[in-house]
């Protein structure tokens, strides 16, 4: 059902089963999957590209044009999978001419306020809190969990099932399954709850417990440590990411824990 309080431009590709609230904004250059539900004052502008089963609340601007000086008004898109759950004033910008496109996967719950700047890729099965703003050119990975008021620093990456407590200000990369405080953002933990949620075994999870020990306890700097942990951790897929993670990164990795060693 498409309201007649709606605008929707007659070049916008409506799937079927789509349902636009009255006071909705559409322009041309979209695609809308099946079965989103589009609410009441929502602006979806050229370039964006929703899968289906999208939910996008009112006030949420999709494709926005980029908030970067470089942009010259490039054609991007912003490109966003299935059966996620866009909240309240949610801003989603479209790429610029560094990546071409904004991608956001599946089944991620983006609650009031959030902002996903131009050129991000976010994978699925993430839960952005309220008020998290990410800057241009950030990665986050799959089952990342983000609280409220955070911030984002441009290009920083963040490992799959990652967990980052409100308030934190992000400025170096985020290794995969570990808890990071707010604030100044330091290493707290392994995110254990999440993982085993997840379906992890006793036995990975005991893994990357004993490679974060070294890589974030030990107080070595993290090139020994990841050496330490490859040479006295058994080889797993996790113990493997992390130390991958480690190596590769571009802005440095979060700081270590404070406080008492496990």
């Amino acid at each position: 059902m498409i309201s007649n309080l709606a605008y929707v431009h007659p070049d916008a590709k409506i799937g079927n089963n789509v349902t636009i609230e009255p006071f909705a904004y559409i322009e041309g250059d979209v695609v809308i999957g099946d079965d989103c539900w589009i609410g009441p004052h929502t602006a979806i502008y050229d370039g964006a590209r929703l899968g289906k089963g999208n939910k996008i609340h009112p006030g949420a601007c999709i494709a926005c044009q980029p908030q970067d000086l470089k942009f010259a008004g490039e054609k991007t898109t912003a490109v966003i999978g299935d059966y996620n759950d866009i909240r309240e004033c949610v801003t989603i910008s479209r790429g610029t001419a560094s990546r071409g496109t904004t991608v956001i996967g599946s089944h991620n719950l983006l609650m009031a306020y959030v902002h996903v700047a131009h050129d991000d890729v976010v994978g699925s099965h993430c839960v952005f809190a309220n008020r998290l703003s990410l800057a241009g050119e950030v990665e986050v990975g799959d089952w990342v969990v983000i609280g409220g008021h955070s911030a984002v620093h441009q290009w920083v990456h963040i490992g799959d099932h990652a967990m980052i407590q409100g308030g934190a200000l992000i400025g170096q990369d985020i290794p995969p399954y570990i808890i990071v405080t707010n604030g100044e953002a330091h290493y707290a933990g392994i995110n254990k709850i999440g993982l085993s949620r997840r379906g992890f075994t006793t036995e990975q999870i005991a893994s990357i417990h004993d490679t974060c020990r070294i890589l974030f306890q030990s107080e070595l700097n993290y090139m020994t440590g990841c050496d330490k942990a490859e040479a006295e951790i058994a080889p797993s897929p996790e113990r493997d990411a992390l130390i991958d993670f480690v190596r590769s990164s571009k802005r440095g990795v979060v700081k270590q824990y404070i406080g008492r060693k496990e």
